[in-house]
């Protein structure tokens, strides 16, 4: 079985992680999105609501599954049985940071292969950071988000304001 891992925080996801996901589970036999445990980017979600968001919205896809992780990605893409990970690139500005870390992790374990995937053009501006920025200042993220993210944000965010 052919399973690749789409590490991220995904706070939230968005569609252009979507679009990646979709296409990876046209390519592999089994896709795990594993969220990162990472505290230090001050995620809006807490890691458990990334998770069960996540997973909602891809519960359609049957070869598709939701997990975290804490620690190097190596060591998780090989506790899961993973050949390969998957990192989305939107533009010429991501590629050297992801470049870096595909390095990196080939050091720490030359069997695990790198693939970089940019999403449709229609979702290379996109990212977690803008929309939740857009949510926060009231604007509309429908576009942006699956109906269950967008509603998730709207409630998180008016509890942060009360």
């Amino acid at each position: 079985m052919r399973t690749v891992i789409y590490p991220g925080s995904f706070d939230p996801l968005t569609n252009g992680h979507l679009d990646l996901i979709h296409r990876a589970a046209k390519l592999f036999d089994r896709v795990i999105v594993a969220i990162a445990e990472n505290e230090s980017k001050h995620p809006l979600f807490s890691l458990a609501e990334r998770r069960a968001l996540a997973a909602r919205v891809v519960a359609p896809m049957r070869n598709v599954e939701v997990d975290t992780f804490a620690g190097l990605l190596v060591d998780y893409v090989n506790q899961r049985s993973g050949q390969a990970i998957i990192r989305g690139l939107r533009a010429v500005s991501d590629f050297e940071f992801e470049f870096q870390l595909a390095l990196m992790n080939r050091k720490l374990d030359e069997r695990i292969e790198t693939i970089f995937m940019m999403p449709k053009d229609t979702y290379t501006f996109l990212s977690s950071r803008i929309v939740k920025e857009i949510a926060r200042l009231g604007g509309d993220v429908s576009c942006f988000v699956s109906p269950p993210v967008a509603r998730a944000l709207v409630k998180k965010l008016a509890k942060a304001a009360t």
